[in-house]
Formats: C-alpha cells, structure tokens, sequence
C-alpha cells in the first residue's frame, strides 16, 4: 500500500522481489492512479481506506494477508489490523506511526492541493524530485521512475500529478481539535494490534519521531524497529539493501 500522493507502480521493484513467495497485490487507493475518485473528497480518509481494503481482500479471496505499507498505506494496514479477527499476519509499517510530525503533515499539505502544471515532462520530472527529496539518493533513471509513475498529461497537453487535488480537502478541514482525537484512535488502534510487526523508519524521517518509533517498540504489537540511514520520509524499496529488510522479515 502507496503513501498519499503515490501510486501502486512504487512497488514495482519490491513485487517481483516477493512474488517467488507470494501473491502480491498492489493497489491503486481510490483518488490515485488508475482508481476512480469520490464525488464527496471529505471520505479521503482512513476509515474509507481501510473499508475499500476489506472488499479488496475479499473478491480476491484472501485469507492470510502480510501486509506492506509505506507511510498511508502503514495507517491503513494498521486500521485492518486493529480489527477483531482480521487476516493480517505480518505487518510492516514503512515510516509511519500513530504519532505524526505537525511539521511534516504541514510540508505535505502545502504541495498536495496545489493544482501544479507543466508544459514538458522534465518540468514536471524535477518538481517530483523536490518534494521528494526525502526519500533519499537515487539514480536519475530511479527519479525518472519515480516521476513517470505518479505524472500523466490533461486534455490540453500539460503534465498534471496522477491523483485528485481533493485529497487536501480533509486534510485541510482538519482542527487540532480532530487531529488530537485521531491520534488517541491511532494508539488505541496500534494497542489493538496483535499480529508480528516490522516498523521501517527513515533515520532522516520527519514524520516518524525517534520516540515515537521506541514508543511503538514497548507496547501493542512491540514492532521490531529497523533504521535506514540516510534517508527521509520514506524509504522506496527500490533498493536492494531495503527490500532485502522486508524480505528477511516476511519470510522468516
């Protein structure tokens, strides 16, 4: 499961990886890729996720589910597995937690709304890699993928970002009143959790905190904790050191 902003096409190198093992399924979540979008953008939210993510593993007659996901894709596998007899037996969580980083939700919610436009596809490549420098270094030809995956053109030529701008909707209508009760929800959710669970923290990370991490080490589901330094929010997998993390953990 992607982050906010992304797309399933994140995971084209970690699912071949797994697939010797597995049978992957990386979704597009509604409003991104190739998923339709809503007509109300307030239910671009957890609640809405994790219900979509219950019909999913059904038509796909899931039973036993190791769940990955990367920053929203984390809260939303969180939500699932916080669930009474839900199907989750590992859990990863990719540089997420219940706690997040005020200033990290704010550079976020800065870019996500803005109805940005570009008249070529390099313009638009290098304004991905800006906001996305968190992730780390990569090749040039890792940062044209990781462009190529979540840009498309409009009607009239312009390369747009492939998701709808509504995403900032909640975000944006969100008080520090809402925002303090979902995180109480988030730990209750985490206290819940009872499955084995691998937590992935960029060591840079600017929305997962180093006490917030430990926190997550002493109670629930106690997640086993593994830093990447040198990287931010988050961690791609495209790197082999990276995947061979979550590789280790799944199949043991």
């Amino acid at each position: 499961m992607h982050g906010v902003t992304r797309v399933a096409d994140d995971f084209d190198v970690l699912a071949p990886a797994l697939s010797d093992a597995y049978r992957v399924i990386c979704p597009d979540i509604v409003g991104r890729g190739k998923s339709g979008w809503l007509r109300n953008p307030m239910h671009y939210q957890i609640p809405q996720y994790v219900s979509d993510m219950v019909t999913l593993l059904a038509r796909a007659d899931a039973e036993v589910v190791d769940w990955v996901g990367t920053s929203m894709g984390g809260l939303i596998g969180m939500g699932l597995a916080a669930v009474p007899d839900n199907p989750i037996r590992k859990l990863v969580l990719n540089d997420v937690g219940p706690t997040i980083n005020a200033g990290a939700i704010a550079r976020i919610a800065e870019y996500i709304g803005q109805d940005v436009r570009f008249a070529s596809f390099e313009q638009a490549a290098e304004y991905i890699k800006a906001i996305s420098l968190s992730f780390g270094p990569h090749s040039d030809a890792e940062w044209h993928k990781l462009a190529t995956d979540v840009l498309k053109q409009n009607d009239e030529g312009q390369w747009i970002r492939h998701y709808d701008l509504g995403l900032a909707v909640p975000i944006k209508a969100t008080t520090p009143e809402m925002a303090t009760a979902a995180q109480l929800g988030l730990w209750g959710a985490y206290d819940a959790i009872r499955c084995e669970t691998l937590l992935i923290r960029g060591g840079d990370s600017d929305l997962l905190s180093p006490e917030v991490a430990q926190q997550m080490t002493q109670r629930g589901p106690k997640a086993k904790l593994v830093e990447i330094a040198g990287v931010g929010h988050a961690p791609t997998f495209v790197h082999q050191d990276q995947i061979e993390i979550v590789k280790d953990f799944l199949l043991a």
